[in-house]
């Protein structure tokens, strides 16, 4: 990327940026030259992540329709209902078969069908994400397999962690990796008060992973749970131990990625 003052005093274009910024990367070494991100197996789980993110958000959206459906329907579809959880309710809604006659009222008819409808279309996402959740499986198992081995790491934030990686050489170190992440602690010290806070920057997405990792390992791994305890009797509060846990858990993804990656 070419300096701001020599992009003021030259004058901007579409043209004027492209020669500058070959300029500027001709005068770089070699070994500073990105790399191309966008190869075949990282793009693969590029495309299926934001398809996911895509599917899940219709699905979210399209259980809220639902829900607001049944709350102003009639007293027999709303008894018929209560009580059920979310995904027999679905199933009871995508089974109903409506003839296009019945004695039901005009807009209960058209609920009813509206509901089918759209209770249908959720299984359906349900049926892509879980073939979405597969796939990922698949090319992370191919990139790195131990990966899905660490505790509480799923495909899903196998994926994100791979992602925002990208490739040997994109991130230097597993410090800039937790910098990456919005992982890196940032110290706040004034006085006799030396502490860190939360870094709100970074790829927010990697961060979101890191900590639903983070919150899995506090319920099922025994190890994080006895960290939590010590941290705790040294006065330390939820937010930073959350904190110190993700920066844990960005150097042993880095780590592990670094170490067990697969080119081909």
């Amino acid at each position: 990327k070419p300096a701001a003052a020599s992009r003021r005093r030259g004058g901007k274009s579409d043209q004027l940026d492209a020669v500058a910024a070959a300029h500027a990367v001709l005068a770089l070494p070699l070994q500073r030259v990105a790399a191309p991100r966008s190869d075949g197996p990282r793009e693969a789980l590029r495309l299926l992540l934001v398809c996911r993110r895509h599917h899940s958000d219709t699905r979210t959206a399209t259980i809220n329709l639902v829900k607001a459906l049944i709350l102003t329907a009639d007293d027999t579809l709303r008894h018929t209902l209560r009580g059920l959880s979310t995904t027999t309710q679905i199933a009871r809604l995508a089974a109903l078969d409506l003839p296009e006659d019945t004695d039901l009222p005009c807009e209960e008819h058209t609920r009813r069908r509206e509901l089918t409808t759209l209770a249908r279309q959720i299984q359906t996402l349900d049926a892509t994400l879980a073939d979405n959740h597969r796939r990922l499986r698949t090319l992370v198992t191919h990139l790195c397999p131990p990966l899905l081995d660490q505790p509480g790491i799923g495909p899903v934030t196998a994926a994100i962690a791979l992602t925002a990686w990208s490739h040997p050489g994109r991130v230097r170190s597993e410090a800039a990796y937790a910098t990456l992440a919005g992982t890196a602690p940032i110290p706040v010290a004034s006085g006799r008060t030396n502490r860190h806070r939360l870094n709100r920057g970074g790829d927010r997405t990697l961060n979101s992973a890191l900590h639903t990792i983070a919150l899995t390992r506090r319920r099922i791994h025994p190890e994080t749970r006895d960290y939590i305890t010590r941290r705790r009797t040294e006065g330390r509060t939820t937010k930073e131990i959350t904190r110190c846990l993700k920066r844990y858990i960005a150097r042993q993804i880095y780590r592990t990625i670094t170490n067990h990656h697969r080119t081909t």
